[in-house]
């Protein structure tokens, strides 16, 4: 229970069902516990509150040094490196539905259960993760990375039930966090500035800021404070060539510190025809054959994009697109789906760039 409604309300849901439910509410960042920007100290108020009321045990467990471990090094070493992680996924797999599964299961629980927008089924002896009913809300892009075993042992109560519902229920049974707002951005950071926030812990080092012609039109502060399809921050001004388009990041050559920015939404730097992943992680407790028709979200809440599956050696895998999909970013993961079902999916490494695009030796692609 992470002080939210859709945990409260899913812990509500499961009593109501006849479940022995206990709440259990994660501490996973403690390093600025100040209030600023650190809901936690409010968060744990709003978990007892909701046990008192629908009437079950609720316990405080602290992994801040797990997640430290498994998921913040990961996060920076990702920042280091010029890519854009996505430490969500992550926390998922490595803390929410391993710690917090090891733990529950050390209190002689059968199952977990977390207000996530998803399903589960059960079907000729392997566990299905499908996208929630509420395609609004659908989380499944970020519980991709879980294994059978994990899924096996795990109940998505709001998974068919739409999010206005939720709140409806939240009000009715009178729950004190029934008008919270939902929370955002990334776990540990909160609402505070993300570029401050990294800036703590990785090291500034400037470097040029050129065109696709190789034109320099700025300075960047650091690589690792850009990310791929990035319009707002980049620090210049939207008429350096005239045009009154917007600038957009394009590219990192990491060897030699350099930024590669565009102009227009849509400018051929941006579109990518294929990509390839590692890092691959199966939910569905197998990999699709070469050749598969699929869907895939290289971001969350996207539409899933006609793809074909296919395999780029070394447990990585490549999916060509039938139509260029818009700043496929490193860093962040690629998730294949059939239909309703999801399959899993990995880590993107590279980008394809469009053939007729500007060529560069300095852009870190497969063409």
């Amino acid at each position: 229970m992470s002080g939210g409604v859709d945990s409260s309300v899913a812990a509500w849901l499961l009593k109501e069902q006849g479940y022995d439910v206990v709440g259990l509410f994660m501490k996973n960042w403690e390093d600025e516990d100040d209030g600023e920007y650190c809901s936690t100290r409010q968060d744990w108020i709003d978990v007892v509150s909701v046990a008192d009321l629908i009437g079950i045990d609720v316990e405080a467990v602290n992994f801040a040094a797990e997640y430290k471990d498994r998921v913040f090094a990961e996060f920076l070493r990702e920042y280091s490196a010029g890519r854009t992680p996505n430490p969500d996924v992550l926390c998922n797999a490595e803390i929410k539905f391993k710690a917090f599964l090891d733990h529950a299961m050390s209190l002689g629980a059968k199952t977990i259960a977390t207000g996530h927008y998803a399903r589960v089924r059960e079907q000729d002896g392997l566990f299905q993760l499908l996208k929630a009913t509420d395609s609004t809300k659908d989380q499944s892009y970020f519980l991709h990375r879980l294994n059978q075993a994990q899924l096996s042992k795990t109940l998505f109560p709001l998974g068919e039930i739409p999010k206005t519902k939720v709140r409806e229920i939240a009000a009715q049974i009178g729950l004190p966090n029934a008008k919270k707002k939902d929370s955002t951005g990334i776990c540990f950071i909160g609402e505070r500035p993300f570029r401050e926030f990294l800036n703590r812990y990785l090291p500034t080092r400037p470097g040029p800021m050129k065109t696709a012609e190789g034109r320099i039109v700025g300075e960047h502060i650091g690589l690792a404070f850009y990310t791929f399809g990035q319009r707002k921050g980049i620090g210049i001004g939207g008429a350096k060539d005239g045009s009154g388009e917007p600038w957009f990041v394009a590219g990192k050559d990491m060897a030699s510190n350099t930024l590669y920015v565009v102009q227009g939404h849509d400018h051929l730097w941006l579109l990518s025809p294929a990509l390839v992943a590692g890092n691959t992680s199966w939910v569905a407790g197998f990999a699709p054959e070469a050749g598969a028709v699929c869907g895939a979200k290289t971001r969350y809440r996207q539409q899933d994009a006609a793809c074909r599956f296919a395999d780029a050696g070394d447990g990585r895998f490549a999916l060509h697109f039938d139509e260029a999909q818009w700043a496929v970013t490193p860093g962040q993961s690629a998730v294949l789906y059939q239909g309703d079902v999801c399959l899993g999916g990995g880590i993107i490494e590279q980008a394809a760039v469009r053939q007729d695009a500007p060529q560069s030796a300095s852009l870190s692609a497969v063409r």
